[in-house]
């Protein structure tokens, strides 16, 4: 218990320390919510990263989609890092830092109101991150509850409370930039702890050699596979196509996800993008793909500890009883890998939350001649109003919000992917295309969620994002085109020319 608390305790004191060193830059809202555009790869990287993994993979999905398809989970981790990681920076990384620059966007919802000449627009669009961040940000900590009770024997509530309180604390004072050093060793932790435990748990079982023969000796209870033996310990699984979905959903859902875009709006240079694009996705590599593969292996610590009086699966308790065995001193690592995954996602999700209602609502819509004080206070505000709210949430979810947890991911990105990603790339796109988008996006996923017309919610935002690739350029083709001086100006800056040395590039 001594070890596990000073783990703990260093950790804490850590986070602190960034949060007061990092109050020089959040001096003004350009610092506070972007760091002044000029933070480096490493930080971008790391940020992206560890935003994109939280408590909810490690202990939520890992466990869940490595006991349903066994050692092919690890595919989603893949897919996280080639879709979600490697492509995502590399289709949208370096535009959306060019164009959010040159019309002055600070969020998401403000490039859209910039981008396709419309106040409407932003204010829908805030409104959408404002309703399905807080249930995101609420089921951060779930993943915490049977860890802190595994490990300390102390009430989910208080382990909540403290988290929330240390996340406010250290984005309050340093903003974005607090957040993005706090990410980068959050992230050291990440990666040296799903190593450390990988090979712990795996050594339980006999090495990975023994823990695959065990693994395939298992029959599936997916009825398509009629029963047959060693589907978890194949290649592809006991059920592919909803083994795509999923990889859809937490791969390309990134691409559209409002505090998942933003950290490429703050990145500092061409060098930046392209070392960001190389570590986030070995992050990824590590880290996704660790969790899953981990997760695979789920079925062989298959207790009474799992599964509810009626027999179904609690897939949250899987990954903490793999981990029940270990070494306290490897426990400690894991709940500090676990509060760095979820401290990282949380902090992230409530400065987007805090900076979008504050710059896309309330300034010049509510409260008009906000100077950047009024900002700045006005967000320090809603930063804390969103963790309490998201608290209160988490401490008793009622029905309703827990199902909105599992749909926020497919709204986001089923809304916003598509107008963000052709909007960075097509000059065609119209307004109209765009509403047509967030209409989709959102009323197909919470339709589904009370007529569950689609079986599963995760192929449902998968297909929110797939339907909004489509409307747009369709809706867009027969719809009203923006005016062409406005759209030329607004892709001036794609045409700027600028000197770069030799070996930055091999362009004579």
């Amino acid at each position: 218990m001594i070890t596990k608390i000073f783990f703990l305790l260093i950790f804490f004191a850590v986070m602190i320390a960034v949060g007061v060193y990092s109050r020089k830059h959040a001096t003004n809202v350009d610092d506070f919510v972007l760091g002044g555009r000029a933070v480096g790869p490493w930080l971008t990287a790391f940020a992206y990263g560890t935003s994109y993994f939280s408590a909810v993979v490690f202990v939520g999905y890992a466990g869940q989609f490595g006991y349903k398809y066994g050692i092919s989970a690890t595919w989603i981790g893949l897919g996280n890092a080639v879709i979600g990681s490697l492509l995502a920076w590399v289709v949208l990384g370096r535009r959306t830092r060019v164009m959010t620059k040159h019309l002055s966007a600070a969020t998401m919802p403000d490039y859209f109101g910039k981008r396709y000449d419309s106040n409407a627009l932003r204010i829908a669009a805030s409104a959408i991150a404002f309703i399905f961040l807080i249930p995101y940000t609420a089921s951060v900590y779930n993943g915490l509850s049977r860890l802190f009770g595994m490990a300390f024997d102390i009430p989910y509530s208080v382990c909540v409370i403290v988290m929330a309180a240390l996340t406010c604390v250290y984005v309050v004072l340093g903003g974005y930039m607090a957040t993005a050093i706090n990410d980068f060793i959050q992230g050291i932790v990440m990666l040296f702890g799903i190593a450390a435990v990988i090979v712990a748990v795996l050594n339980g079982q006999g090495g990975f050699y023994n823990a695959i023969i065990e693994l395939s000796k298992l029959e599936s209870d997916v009825p398509r596979t009629l029963g047959q033996q060693g589907v978890f310990a194949s290649f592809f699984g006991p059920d592919l196509p909803n083994l795509i979905g999923v990889i859809i959903l937490t791969s390309l859902g990134t691409w559209g996800l409002p505090q998942m875009v933003h950290k490429f709006y703050a990145i500092k240079d061409e060098k930046s993008i392209k070392s960001g694009t190389i570590i986030s996705t070995i992050f990824a590599i590590v880290v996704s793909g660790g969790c899953y593969f981990l997760g695979g292996f789920g079925r062989l610590f298959d207790t009474a500890a799992i599964h509810k009086e009626d027999g179904s699966v609690i897939y949250d308790a899987i990954i903490p009883s793999m981990l029940s065995t270990l070494p306290d001193i490897l426990v400690g690592v894991v709940i500090v890998l676990v509060l760095s995954a979820s401290m990282s996602t949380l902090s992230s999700l409530v400065l987007t939350s805090s900076s979008t209602l504050t710059l896309d609502l309330i300034k010049d819509n509510i409260v008009k001649d906000m100077n950047e004080k009024k900002q700045l206070l006005c967000m320090r505000i809603m930063l804390v109003f969103f963790i309490v709210i998201s608290v209160l949430i988490a401490l008793d979810p009622p029905t309703f919000i827990a199902q909105l947890m599992g749909i926020s991911w497919g709204a986001l990105a089923g809304a916003f992917l598509a107008p963000f990603m052709y909007g960075l790339y097509w000059k065609g796109v119209t307004k109209l295309s765009v509403w047509a988008s967030f209409a989709c996006g959102v009323l197909l996923t919470v339709l589904n969620m009370f007529f569950k017309f689609i079986a599963s919610p995760i192929n449902a935002g998968a297909i929110a994002m797939i339907a909004g690739m489509i409307i747009v350029p369709v809706v867009s083709l027969i719809t009203p085109k923006m005016k062409n001086e406005k759209v030329d100006e607004i892709f001036s800056c794609l045409d700027e020319i600028v000197t770069v040395h030799r070996r930055r590039s091999i362009e004579e």
